[in-house]
């Protein structure tokens, strides 16, 4: 009996610790905490230092549970990247995942080395265990953090974090292989570990995918074991890779890649399910992690690791970051908002118990460094997140109109999903708001009845409307159907008072109101503009800055800006006042008329 009641208590700990997550979660979302950092600090206060008394030292344990855990979280980074909408960031986003994390862990290394005074090998150890970004600490703070950031920028941050974990295991373990070998293994030996892991990695990774996607769709299983066969899939692609010596990171990421971009049954089902692992992943990741360090052996090495982790921050990261984007074309800003987001989290850590495992000489030190420089991100950078977008004109400061979109999975397909909305009194849509051309209206429910379009004829106040509309694009219709009051304030907030035509010319803008633009862009249409700076796939919202005017795009004819938004900031909006915007468009339309 006694064994039971312990493993009852065991188990209401267990809730208890989860529970105390989610209630810190509220806490932290009220003072705008990264909640990451949340997670590690409540595992601290659990531990042997802290009130909960907790004594944790089981790094293989640790090592098992944050293998687990990111490979759920980097199988969920994969299923929601959708390629058609990050192919203008592939390209970046690879070379800073692979010659970035060498860049970041080399110059990282240098300073450790010094700071530390460490062996060059033990100084590179040290950047190659945090010169990875983080895939949960980015997935969360981008996706849950409110940021609507640029296309190419937020595409270049997810696919770089969700894929440069292989290069740092590799490193990382390599690193750890020579010491442990005391400097045995050759160059040669490095290289073909590099070819077998990213080899493996990307083939049994597509692979994985494939199988994963097929039984999907073959297999006649329950609704509810569609996201369970997913996940298993998921955690046998990631274990059998590393079995047979590929990078099981690498692989688990390019499985949800492709189960996330090919028809699949159920998809919607697998993506709300796997949503909510990802989370308890992320929670029990980051409370073991807390629970595994010891603060007051921080102290020995605190002031030399805040050194590293500035140094980091600082210089290495933004410095790798502009060498590798430098022939992509990225705007100053971009670049270095890119380099601010190079966020630290539960990888380092992780990392840093595998020298633990093998009892490497100063492995504790490897340990201690890396969790002071995960704390130092996420409260420096993590906390920077939207001052830093913001001041580097990389996310609109949008406030979206609150709004209730029913969205409905169709099984077998990825091109359309069905979405359905309650028709508000005096929305946009009863005021002459036009349905772009690729949303197909599928039913329309009215007074309790089922009405085809060609039925129900214009739509009327408390309609329930349902469209087929490609996933990607759904979030385009909610301007159209929100409550009236809250959408006006929150377009102007987003788009400005007037509206132009896409065809505008930025020459003649520029001439209007004294804007200063580089002569090249004078013949050029704002539409063109947009085409070129977004790779030909502009979505609502996107902006640009001319002078102390800022052009959103408001409105899209397929993939081209049909209409644009016009802001001024600051001492523009009381000099030039968008007062004047009716008389630009009237000079346009005498033109045209001419």
């Amino acid at each position: 009996m006694e064994s039971l009641q312990f493993s009852n208590l065991q188990l209401l700990a267990a809730a208890v610790l989860v529970l105390a997550g989610i209630g810190s979660s509220l806490l932290a979302r009220r003072f705008g905490a990264p909640l990451l950092l949340v997670f590690l600090v409540l595992g601290m206060l659990l531990g042997e230092d802290g009130p909960g008394g907790i004594a944790f030292d089981d790094y293989r344990t640790t090592y098992l549970l944050g293998s687990l855990a990111l490979a759920i979280i980097l199988f969920d980074g994969g299923l929601r990247t959708r390629v058609a909408d990050v192919r203008g960031a592939l390209a970046p986003a690879g070379v800073l995942a692979t010659l970035g994390v060498v860049l970041t862990a080399a110059l990282t290394g240098g300073a450790a080395m010094w700071l530390l005074d460490l062996h060059w090998v033990e100084g590179l150890l040290i950047g190659a265990i945090v010169a990875s970004t983080d895939a949960a600490a980015v997935f969360f703070l981008l996706r849950a953090g409110g940021l609507h950031l640029q296309r190419r920028v937020g595409a270049t941050l997810e696919v770089e974090s969700g894929s440069n974990d292989p290069v740092a295991v590799f490193l990382t373990v390599l690193l750890t292989g020579w010491l442990a070998s005391e400097g045995a293994a050759s160059a040669l030996d490095f290289l073909r570990q590099l070819a077998l892991q990213a080899g493996l990695g990307t083939l049994l990774g597509g692979l994985g995918g494939l199988a994963i996607g097929a039984a999907l769709n073959r297999l006649l299983l329950p609704a509810g074991l569609h996201p369970v066969l997913a996940m298993a899939g998921a955690v046998a692609v990631f274990a059998f890779t590393n079995l047979l010596g590929g990078s099981g990171f690498l692989a688990v990421y390019l499985a949800g890649l492709v189960v996330g971009n090919r028809p699949v049954r159920a998809y919607a089902n697998v993506v709300a399910v796997q949503d909510a692992a990802t989370w308890l992943a992320q929670m029990v990741m980051f409370l073991v992690l807390g629970l595994l360090v010891t603060p007051s052996e921080l102290l020995a090495v605190l002031w030399p690791a805040l050194g590293v982790a500035a140094f980091l921050m600082l210089v290495a990261r933004p410095l790798a970051v502009w060498l590798c984007l430098l022939p992509f074309g990225f705007r100053r800003g971009e670049t270095a908002f890119i380099a601010w987001v190079g966020l630290r989290g539960a990888v380092g850590i992780f990392l840093a118990s595998i020298p633990m495992l093998l009892q490497l000489p100063n492995a504790a030190v490897y340990f201690n460094v890396a969790f002071v420089v995960v704390i130092a991100s996420l409260l420096v950078q993590g906390w920077s997140l939207r001052l830093a977008a913001a001041r580097l004109h990389v996310a609109l400061p949008r406030r979206d109109p609150p709004m209730r979109r029913v969205e409905l999975d169709l099984p077998g397909q990825l091109e359309y999903e069905m979405v359905g909305y309650r028709v508000a009194e005096d929305s946009a849509i009863l005021r002459g708001g036009r349905l772009p051309a690729w949303v197909r209206p599928a039913m329309v429910v009215r007074g309790g009845r089922i009405l085809m379009p060609a039925e129900a004829g214009a739509l009327q106040p408390r309609d329930y409307a349902y469209f087929l509309a490609p996933p990607g694009r759904v979030m385009r219709l909610d301007w159209l159907f929100a409550e009236p009051q809250e959408a006006r304030e929150a377009e102007r907030e987003v788009f400005g008072a007037f509206s132009l035509p896409g065809d505008v010319p930025l020459g003649e803008l520029a001439a209007f109101y004294g804007l200063s633009i580089p002569t090249r862009y004078a013949a050029r249409s704002a539409a063109e503009l947009f085409a070129e700076r977004f790779d030909g796939q502009p979505q609502i919202g996107d902006s640009l800055t001319l002078g102390q005017a800022v052009l959103v795009v408001r409105e899209l004819d397929d993939e081209r800006v049909s209409r644009v938004g016009l802001k001024f900031g600051g001492v523009g909006a009381r000099l030039f006042g968008e007062r004047s915007a009716p008389t630009l468009l009237q000079r346009l339309r005498r033109r045209r008329r001419g």
